[in-house]
């Protein structure tokens, strides 16, 4: 049942919310705390068994969550909340799957913080049917029609798991996710949330957030979602993350030299940058189906075939933002946007 324990009761239920050793898993549980609370710094600490979740050693197992921001929690409803937590060790060391701690600093020193970094990450995923691993509305065994009528498409045969895709879409609006829309992509099963614009180290919280939205809500519909950046072999899209990202410079007049410069560095480190992209990315980027080859970087104006992407807006206004179409559907975005504005703002070639 539903329950909402606001009208009858002060406190109220915290789900503390982690990844775990895989760098996927989205781990949580819940504590009851006195009273409502609206500040992560007021939260209390938490443990758990980090030799359950490969992060710890059986013979020394707690780690340490830290509360780094909250939510409004759309199951629970009433004034419970969502906490997005980072792990450390009990003397305080970030454990080493902790990429929060790392592109928190990148994100706090003055030059960047300063350019006011701006994200708008576009999520693609895969829904797939629990029992077979098989993509929604797929025929068991089979394959649907060629790709075409699926990208924004509407109508049974064409859109599969909408009831799903709007259930989240609401979910993150009432937890307070930036989340700016949604489509049905281009293979058939597979859709995409929008999160941004947002600042610095948000773009992360909210996207680990959206995505733990996503799981819970696939979990009551008895589906499985799928962040692999190819989950079906041959001719049929991958799932990417394209992260658009601008900087104050980027923004005011004269952007655009700014933006081709940023650009310029961020070729240079073309191959960093693919390693720490997600796993599995060399089967999404193979220069098919709208993505270009791992092996190369090229960038241009309205061409989806690039490594990144300017918009004709940008173009034609002198200013704006750019799109690295390059990370996969299952990168970290802490580790994305951190790198990004280290490449474009802090490193010097």
């Amino acid at each position: 049942q539903n329950l909402n324990i606001s009208e009858v009761s002060e406190k109220i239920i915290a789900e503390y919310i982690w990844i775990g050793g895989s760098g996927m898993d989205m781990r949580s549980k819940a504590r009851t705390l006195n009273g409502p609370v609206d500040d992560p710094k007021k939260l209390p600490k938490w443990n758990y068994d980090g030799s359950s979740t490969g992060q710890a050693p059986g013979q020394d197992s707690e780690v340490i969550l830290y509360p780094q921001a909250i939510f409004r929690d759309p199951f629970r409803r009433g004034n419970n909340i969502l906490v997005m937590c980072d792990a450390y060790t009990p003397q305080g060391e970030p454990i080493p799957t902790n990429k929060r701690y790392h592109a928190e600093k990148i994100f706090s020193n003055p030059e960047v913080a300063a350019e006011e970094p701006w994200y708008g990450i576009e999520q693609e995923y895969t829904l797939l049917q629990k029992e077979v691993n098989w993509p929604l509305g797929w025929p068991i065994g089979g394959f649907p029609g060629p790709q075409g009528p699926y990208y924004c498409g509407v109508g049974a045969d064409k859109a599969f798991g909408r009831d799903i895709v709007d259930a989240h879409y609401k979910a993150c609006l009432y937890a307070g996710v930036t989340i700016s829309g949604t489509n049905g992509e281009v293979m058939p099963g597979q859709w995409e949330f929008q999160v941004g614009p947002s600042v610095g180290i948000s773009a992360g919280d909210e996207i680990w957030i959206a995505r733990y939205i996503l799981e819970r809500i696939t979990e009551i519909a008895g589906v499985v979602v799928s962040f692999d950046p190819k989950p079906i072999p041959g001719d049929w899209n991958g799932a990417g993350a394209h992260t658009n990202y601008s900087t104050k410079s980027m923004r005011e007049d004269g952007g655009y030299e700014v933006i081709k410069k940023a650009i310029e560095k961020l070729g240079m480190r073309h191959k960093e940058h693919i390693a720490a992209y997600g796993e599995g990315n060399e089967r999404r980027l193979t220069g098919k189906h709208e993505t270009a080859n791992i092996e190369t970087f090229l960038w241009g104006v309205a061409n989806r075939g690039a490594s990144v992407r300017v918009g004709r807006d940008t173009e034609k206004e002198g200013k704006g933002y750019f799109e690295d179409r390059r990370p996969s559907s299952n990168m970290d975005p802490y580790v994305v946007t951190a790198m990004i504005a280290d490449t474009t703002l802090l490193w010097k070639p």
